[in-house]
């Protein structure tokens, strides 16, 4: 059985990082092909513009690349809902809710992000990873 990854959004910007250790873990999960949302490549596209100097025509161009890489699945309004619920019965922001709630409609088993409790399992299906740890 193959086990299905997610990323969340903080490995593909460690992956633009001269962050050593990071950029390199974070590197090796995305060559992995890696599932993820809609959400994580806009918010990619918003970090490299707003923090890291990108103009937009590269961090477009980041953003071409990880629809060619990656499983990309969307954000539909059965997502949002699911969001909803999770975030009702766990405590996750809107925008990690929608990560988490993504994950799962697309039949992930594991979800690597540092920004959630490393360990912590969703619905009996999902368990979160933190790859830096």
């Amino acid at each position: 059985m193959t086990v299905r990854i997610f990323a969340d959004t903080n490995l593909f910007i460690y992956a633009e990082s001269d962050d050593g250790d990071k950029t390199a873990r974070a590197m090796e999960i995305i060559e992995a092909h890696p599932v993820i949302s809609v959400q994580v490549i806009n918010e990619k596209v918003n970090v490299l513009t707003r923090k890291y100097d990108f103009t937009l025509a590269e961090a477009h161009a980041i953003a071409e690349s990880l629809l060619d890489l990656c499983e990309v699945v969307p954000v539909e309004v059965a997502t949002v809902r699911e969001a909803i619920r999770l975030a009702r019965r766990y405590p996750l922001s809107h925008w990690d809710s929608l990560i988490v709630a993504a994950a799962l409609r697309a039949g992930c088993d594991t979800l690597y992000s540092e920004d959630m409790q490393n360990g912590q399992v969703f619905d009996n299906r999902l368990t979160v990873v933190n790859p830096f740890c």
